[in-house]
């Protein structure tokens, strides 16, 4: 999850200020730098030009031209790309008894959303709870975060506009760290960074799985935030809209871990570039002395909880990545032959 009261483990966009002619070739910076080309160098410097230029764009058109123009974008060219049928597959495996005509208005609807997010990373800073453009359900779970000085693990799928969740988590005053994985490019790292910086938000990309950086802030009694619902290849398998998947276990292991809860997060999107988070109900994950299974649990846990956030609001998902491994689209495809 983007968001948050966070520490970074470099200064300030560090990440992008290394020397323009070496580059980690690592996205967390875990291995030592290797030396790039001139030519890379250029193309890096020229699509962060591009970028850059593309975000003061958005910016001027302010919160509610730049967000209908990355939906009106997306909207049209999405279906016209490769990744369409990787929407349409999806939505097949998740919704099997949804009629087709709805499934398809549901995979361009959803374009739209896309683009929406995309383009209102450029105007984060104007869509903080003091916007009054977010309304906050279960404000007092966050309060009671802060208060206690405790650790939780704060969860969430890649939900609407999804950075929204970090903006009100640093807004409650809940001190807490949020990992990310740097983009390849460290100009483009850099604009990243600095656009999260406006609305407060610190990242660190840490070396390997980054379970040390992330374990001695909890011990130092920061939060951690995760978005719990991409693809885990080496993760445990457990169900998710009735098929097998392979999740991460980090919210499990962290919560069994350090004895705490998980807090669920979600966020809505309403109209007029508004939003709705709300904080859910803890998960609590049992410690029964068996720790593969806890973990398992704890993990199907989460996995159902954004399930039923995307049961109640499917446009909103980020349906493009493909969740589910090639057993079930392969499946689907023998299915349709």
């Amino acid at each position: 999850m983007p968001g948050d009261q966070t520490r970074s483990s470099s200064p300030k966009g560090g990440s992008a200020h290394r020397d323009d002619q070496t580059r980690s070739n690592s996205p967390a910076g875990g291995s030592a730098p290797k030396k790039i080309s001139f030519g890379q160098d250029l193309s890096w410097r020229l699509e962060a030009a591009a970028f850059k230029a593309l975000f003061a764009f958005l910016r001027a058109l302010g919160v509610e031209g730049a967000s209908g123009f990355g939906g009106k974008l997306l909207r049209w060219l999405g279906p016209l790309t490769g990744t369409h049928k990787t929407v349409t597959r999806n939505l097949r495996i998740a919704f099997p008894d949804m009629d087709r005509a709805e499934r398809d208005r549901l995979a361009v609807d959803q374009w739209e959303q896309t683009g929406r997010t995309f383009a209102e990373l450029a105007v984060m800073d104007r869509l903080t709870p003091e916007s009054g453009r977010i309304d906050i359900v279960g404000l007092e779970r966050l309060h009671a975060v802060r208060d206690s000085g405790r650790a939780v693990v704060l969860i969430s799928g890649h939900l609407a506009n999804f950075e929204v969740m970090a903006a009100v988590i640093m807004a409650a005053g809940v001190p807490c760290q949020v990992t990310y994985r740097a983009a390849n490019n460290p100009y483009v790292d850099a604009l990243i960074r600095q656009s999260r910086e406006r609305y407060g938000i610190k990242l660190f990309a840490p070396k390997g799985d980054g379970t040390r950086e992330l374990m001695a802030g909890m011990k130092r009694g920061e939060s951690i935030a995760l978005l719990v619902d991409q693809k885990y290849s080496q993760g445990p398998e457990v169900e998710f809209f009735g098929q097998p998947v392979n999740a991460s276990p980090g919210a499990a292991r962290m919560a069994l871990k350090f004895g705490t809860v998980i807090q669920p997060l979600s966020v809505t999107r309403l109209p007029g570039v508004r939003f709705r988070v709300t904080a859910h109900e803890p998960i609590e994950v049992r410690d029964t002395g068996d720790k593969a299974a806890d973990v398992v649990a704890g993990v199907q846990a989460v996995n159902r909880f954004v399930e039923d956030r995307v049961r109640e609001h499917p446009v909103d998902w980020f349906w493009v990545h493909k969740r589910w491994p090639p057993k079930v689209y392969e499946a689907l495809k023998a299915a349709e032959t």
